[in-house]
């Protein structure tokens, strides 16, 4: 039995790390226009400045939650943290997009390195009928800082420029290093061998199915070189995906990912749940900003201030979500809560006009606050709540790896939807032209056209979500824990009375 005699602060130590790399995967999305801009690079080099980091912190997520029930979670989140801010500083300095995506991949890794065990720690000091609370600091983390990250991205990069959102997690990551080793315990770990033919095939399906979907507009859904083409490159990713599947199940040995995670109904549930927020909440914030500012010539601190009620709300409601859920069904909640986040989408998608009162938008972001207090904290919860302590990095990893999927999906999809409908309704624009073709400026002759092809691709996201509210009401029942950190010899565990 482990027991951590102040498991709080740990908690809140690994928060500031946690919370710093969910702001970089949408901090970037307000800073698009001027890193176009400043670098001189096109719409899809930039958008995989994102594509980059999703892709990177993917592709090792289950390697990583591994890897800190074998050598203990302290040390692998410390070891991403150096990693992590040590990039921020790169991503920072850039001299052009094609560095500025490689001091990505490595940010990426970082946070792949810290992710997974800020949740394996939670579940091995909480209860599971305690851990609500904490799964509610840890939901409202994530939560949040999905929508921090643009108001803050906005603040800065209009303040100081767009270097500084990078710059900003130095001091950051210092910090919470120091925290991380004054107040987070060092865990007993777990002897585990690796599965390395998982870990490539696992990592090859991956970036061949985001990069084929990345790329089709780019090379017309056609050859990219020889006999290389997209769609055998969509393909080819499928199918080394599915290998990788069969090799988990046949492995005799120690899988990469373990299937028996996926016996219990509720962790299965909550992963498929998760991977359409990932996709959602990653998707929708691009469309949604190039109209605040290509259309209505919003500045980026401007456009980000539009998801206030987002961020205030969430942030407010989030806490008390995370003291019910542990006597309450979540899966009221959380269908409640995804199918609010698709009304609010659609509704955003409704008021995309050049003349519409810019205040109104205001309302289907409040929606989108209410929608995330509710979303985090008992997704989470459901996934981890019957984790056995041995497997906790494992189903950490797992379920931060299906988060990462859908935010990496959704980004390329994003991006390949926008380019689609910009081709469609901007028929008179320059040929291959990007939002930015006109200099940041936008002929008044195209905005409704321009705003028609963002309200179009918002609907994707706002669609995909209701996939994810219809799967929670399939939530089971949680069952009363009994037995949880018992001294005989069951094994260990957190337990906090």
């Amino acid at each position: 039995m482990e027991t951590v005699a102040r498991p709080w602060p740990a908690l809140w130590s690994l928060v500031i790390g946690f919370f710093m790399i969910l702001i970089d995967t949408t901090i970037v999305s307000v800073a698009n226009p001027r890193i176009m801009e400043g670098l001189n690079a096109d719409i899809n080099s930039v958008i995989w400045v994102t594509s980059a980091y999703l892709l990177a912190y993917a592709v090792p997520l289950l390697i990583t939650g591994r890897l800190g029930d074998r050598f203990g979670p302290k040390k692998l989140y410390l070891t991403g943290l150096v990693v992590f801010t040590l990039a921020s500083l790169w991503c920072g300095l850039s001299g052009d997009v094609q560095m500025l995506i490689v001091a990505r991949v490595f940010q990426g890794f970082g946070a792949a390195l810290m992710t997974p065990q800020t949740m394996a720690v939670i579940t091995r000091i909480f209860a599971p009928d305690r851990r609500g609370a904490a799964m509610g600091v840890w939901g409202a983390t994530a939560g949040i800082a999905t929508l921090v990250g643009p108001i803050l991205g906005g603040v800065l990069v209009d303040g100081l420029g767009w270097e500084w959102i990078f710059f900003i997690n130095v001091p950051v990551g210092i910090v919470g290093f120091v925290l991380a080793v004054r107040y987070v315990p060092a865990l007993s770990t777990h002897p585990h061998k690796f599965d390395i033919p998982g870990v490539v095939l696992s990592a090859v399906g991956l970036f061949l199915l985001v990069f084929g979907i990345q790329e089709g507009e780019t090379f017309d859904w056609g050859t990219i070189t020889g006999p290389i083409t997209v769609w055998g490159l969509i393909i080819s990713g499928i199918a080394v995906l599915v290998v990788f599947v069969v090799w988990q199940k046949i492995n005799k040995g120690e899988p990469l990912l373990p299937l028996s995670l996926f016996k219990d109904r509720n962790f299965s549930l909550a992963n498929i749940s998760i991977t359409t927020v990932g996709f959602t909440v990653t998707a929708f914030t691009l469309p949604l900003i190039f109209y605040y500012q290509i259309v209505r010539g919003l500045t980026p601190t401007q456009s980000a201030l539009m998801m206030v009620p987002m961020a205030v709300i969430a942030g407010g409601l989030a806490p008390v979500v995370g003291k019910i859920i542990d006597r309450v069904n979540p899966k009221y909640i959380t269908a409640t809560s995804l199918v609010l986040m698709s009304v609010a989408l659609f509704w955003n998608s409704s008021l995309m006009h050049p003349d519409t009162p810019i205040w109104l938008f205001l309302l289907p972001s409040a929606v989108l606050g209410f929608a995330n207090a509710g979303i985090w904290a008992p997704l989470s919860s459901t996934a981890t709540r019957n984790l056995p302590p041995r497997q906790a990095g494992a189903g950490s990893g797992v379920y931060n790896t299906t988060r990462q999927i859908g935010a990496v999906l959704g980004s390329a999809a994003i991006a390949v939807l926008i380019q689609s409908r910009l081709a469609s309704e901007l028929p008179a624009a320059p040929a291959g032209a990007s939002p930015m073709a006109f200099g940041g400026t936008l002929p008044e002759a195209l905005r409704e056209g321009f705003s028609t092809a963002m309200g179009q691709s918002i609907m994707l996201p706002a669609a995909v979500i209701l996939l994810g509210a219809a799967v929670a009401l399939f939530f089971a029942k949680p069952q009363p824990v009994q037995g949880w950190g018992r001294p005989a010899t069951a094994p260990a565990g957190g337990c906090v009375r």
